[in-house]
């Protein structure tokens, strides 16, 4: 789902105009949070403990939460969502851009996130969730499993080419003879391949 922000006849976010914009820099175990009005004032900005988040934006009156995608934001944007709050998610390096030509004064990061939202200008990151994000993670998972058992593969064949071992012509390497066949070898490392390679398929 993708969030967006409508303007008003004047450019300013709707979002903003009902309340309070905070621009997230989130960090692996904190977040720099930066709470603008719709007029570009700073009202508030700290740094606190990501478990701290929840309870400082419930307590103020943020309508909309602006963060960089990175692996740490999705949890973070689930429960935030979950919140009520909208939640814009940018993409870091067209948010780098596009802040480098409108705001090169400003350098902090969060305040940066909320002012850019505040103007309607964060570029948004697509944000799948439910199902889609579900299929989405299994499909990475299982490419990365895959590439993990090809270099297995690889360095079975390797380790065959350093011995000046020849595969028979009367079956292929990986198939159910070919696997009995390594296996018969007594090759310690292709033996601990082989394990690897059985747990992968």
């Amino acid at each position: 789902m993708r969030c967006g922000v409508r303007l008003n006849s004047k450019g300013r976010s709707e979002h903003a105009m009902s309340g309070l914009v905070c621009g997230l820099d989130v960090h692996k175990r904190c977040c720099d949070a930066t709470l603008v009005d719709w007029f570009g004032n700073v009202v508030e900005s700290r740094r606190m403990p990501r478990d701290e988040v929840y309870p400082f934006l419930s307590s103020r009156n943020v309508s909309l939460v602006a963060m960089e995608s990175s692996s740490y934001v999705y949890p973070m944007y689930s429960r935030l969502r979950g919140m009520g709050l909208n939640v814009m998610v940018a993409h870091p390096r067209k948010t780098r851009l596009i802040a480098e030509n409108r705001l090169k004064s400003d350098r902090s990061d969060s305040k940066c996130l909320a002012e850019l939202a505040r103007l309607g200008a964060l570029p948004m990151s697509y944000i799948p969730e439910g199902d889609v994000a579900r299929v989405r993670e299994l499909v990475r998972r299982r490419a990365f499993l895959v590439r993990i058992r090809t270099r297995l593969k690889n360095r079975i064949i390797a380790t065959l080419a350093l011995e000046g071992i020849e595969v028979p012509r009367d079956f292929k390497l990986f198939t159910r003879s070919g696997l009995d066949w390594l296996e018969s070898l007594g090759i310690p490392s292709i033996g601990q391949y082989l394990r690897l390679l059985e747990g992968l398929n």
